[in-house]
């Protein structure tokens, strides 16, 4: 098999998934809005979501419990086989089952429901088949009709676990809006790793003050600026006005863009102010911020320092990006 021929192939699932995905978004109705609200009463009650599913969906119940339980939703993995011997015990009737099952026909999902109606669940299915047993015995059925499935054979879950898994996805996300889980909630869930230091740390802890800020009036020329940037061991100066408010910040990249425009004129570009060459009103990040949104800013703008305001938009402090590292938080 030629190297063209593997990427063509690879591209073929990418867009059979991806249409089988756009079918499911273009199905979305009452049937989702229904199981968000009988999962929202769930939760509201004390409940926890029990995720079950089996073969690859057991694995795909793994993960939307995952994510369910990191956003605000409380849930657990509920294995079908083990349920009826035993794992029952973990669920109590203010609790839903959702169910997971492309054929919606899986002998150990249809043995598990009236055991678990006996124990008071309500059920909530996501299937390929509205007509299936397992959707006709649901409370809620929500359907992903995705299409094809990748495999050559139409046998092995590829479409159809990818499917499931976004419609879960976007289950946890609704229930996140629907229940006002915030960023600190989340930060409480995730308190290890870089997710959690991220999350937990704020800007005020990592920000460059003092000696390490390199802080010039507009007056200053570039050469000064220059200089400030390399006692303060920075890649950026920050520009600021008498009061300390925020005017603009010049970068190394600002300096040597214009010296590669300057040519013969380089000399006077150093003794040129630096308020002709600042980025004017930059992005900044307010003192009591967390860094996750550091990190969000820095992907999205594409920018390696941000200079840190107080409320009144005076200078506090700058955040280079080459010090996150260092913090653990990137």
């Amino acid at each position: 098999m030629t190297e063209e021929a593997m990427l063509e192939r690879a591209r073929e699932v990418f867009d059979i998934e991806s249409e089988g995905l756009r079918l499911v978004r273009r199905s979305l109705g009452a049937e989702f809005a229904a199981a968000v609200s009988l999962m929202l009463e769930c939760i509201r009650s004390e409940g926890i979501i029990a995720v079950t599913g089996v073969g690859k969906n057991l694995a795909v119940a793994e993960k939307a419990s995952a994510i369910f339980a990191s956003t605000g939703t409380r849930s657990i993995v509920l294995n079908p086989v083990q349920a009826m011997h035993g794992d029952l015990g973990m669920v109590a009737p203010r609790d839903v089952l959702l169910a997971l099952s492309f054929s919606g026909e899986s002998d150990e999902i249809l043995r598990l429901l009236p055991a678990a109606r006996r124990h008071g669940l309500k059920v909530v299915s996501i299937t390929g088949r509205p007509d299936s047993t397992l959707a006709k015995m649901s409370d809620v059925h929500v359907p992903v009709p995705c299409g094809r499935e990748a495999c050559p054979f139409g046998m092995a879950p590829t479409t159809s676990t990818t499917a499931t898994m976004a419609m879960c996805d976007a289950l946890a996300m609704v229930m996140l809006d629907a229940l006002d889980f915030d960023v600190s909630q989340y930060a409480m869930n995730h308190p290890a790793g870089a997710i959690g230091r991220a999350l937990v740390i704020k800007v005020s802890d990592i920000m460059r003050k003092g000696d390490r800020l390199a802080l010039v009036p507009p007056s200053a020329t570039v050469t000064d600026a220059l200089l400030a940037m390399t006692k303060a061991q920075c890649g950026a100066a920050v520009v600021a006005d008498a009061d300390g408010r925020l005017l603009g910040i010049f970068t190394d990249g600002d300096f040597r863009r214009a010296m590669g425009e300057a040519g013969a004129a380089a000399a006077a570009l150093l003794s040129s102010t630096v308020e002709t060459r600042m980025t004017r009103s930059p992005k900044y990040a307010a003192e009591d911020a967390y860094a996750a949104d550091l990190l969000k800013i820095f992907s999205e703008k594409r920018i390696d320092d941000l200079p840190v305001c107080d409320v009144s938009g005076r200078v506090k402090g700058l955040v280079d990006i080459q010090d996150l590292p260092k913090m653990k938080v990137l």
